[in-house]
């Protein structure tokens, strides 16, 4: 599956039903995560950049003064803008556009996010640039990124279960070259400008009530999946998924606990002084 496919708003459009659905029960607790190291003010106007459907522009809506949800994808703000009106939020606004040319005038924002959006960018350079472009002085940013699959038993659970439908398939390998590097993940955001660069490593862990549970959020939940789904046809993908539902069935117990990690990348842009 080529990373390039991720980076199209039609491959996110293709899942952002079942995305909004299951997704947000993994991603949520990172951009709890995001929002703490913030260190929002009421008064706080931020930008979600990638912002799929909402989980960090919902969770952001009750402690600041307004939020700009944007993606390229139509289908995902859609299903933000009912999700927002559903929680009677009036202050998030959404806008389809590409994180990597931002509509929004310079220093527009006390702070901007991207949760698991910016990985995925063709130029990753841009979306820093423009994170940083839109940022007032003395703004913060922080913007998460998975970190390599060996590092998370969830994931290697339903990697499991996918080579268990197709056995020539190769465990994936670390990306040195990508922000699951922490290290290219410091190096990028400093070059943007950004100052006082860290990373943080956060875990958190789902609990699925069954095997159907966890396939659900994992699989009709991902977009790579969903491409994979496309281009075998559905007599194939019945097939895998009757494997793949059952290893998980014979390999997961309900309610156990799997972790995931991510690498949380946080800076600021620094404050204009008089010289």
């Amino acid at each position: 599956m080529s990373a390039n496919l991720l980076a199209t708003a039609e491959s996110w459009d293709l899942v952002a039903g079942d995305y909004a659905e299951f997704a947000p029960m993994i991603v949520r607790p990172f951009a709890a995560r995001a929002l703490e190291l913030a260190g929002l003010a009421p008064d706080s106007r931020i930008v979600d950049v990638a912002a799929g459907p909402g989980a960090l522009s919902l969770s952001a809506a009750p402690q600041v003064a307004s939020v700009h949800a944007v993606d390229f994808s139509e289908e995902m703000l859609t299903r933000l803008r009912e999700a927002a009106a559903t929680a009677g939020f009036a202050n998030i606004a959404t806008t389809v556009a590409d994180g990597q040319a931002l509509p929004f005038d310079d220093e527009s924002f006390d702070a901007a996010f991207s949760m698991f959006g910016l990985m995925f960018f063709q130029d990753r350079a841009k979306g820093f640039a423009e994170l940083y472009r839109v940022l007032r002085p003395g703004g913060v940013t922080v913007v998460s990124s998975w970190a390599p699959i060996i590092d998370s038993p969830l994931m290697m659970k339903i990697f499991a279960a996918c080579a268990a439908a197709d056995p020539e398939l190769q465990e994936p390998q670390p990306d040195f070259l990508g922000l699951e590097n922490p290290e290219v993940f410091a190096s990028e955001m400093a070059a943007s400008g950004f100052s006082g660069v860290t990373i943080q490593r956060h875990t958190s862990s789902a609990v699925f009530e069954s095997a159907e549970h966890l396939w659900d959020t994992m699989i009709r939940s991902s977009a790579a999946m969903q491409l994979i789904r496309r281009a075998d046809g559905e007599r194939v993908w019945l097939e895998r998924s009757e494997s793949m539902l059952e290893y998980l069935a014979a390999n997961y117990r309900p309610d156990t606990a799997l972790s995931t990690t991510a690498f949380l990348g946080i800076a600021h842009k620094p404050r204009a002084y008089p010289g």
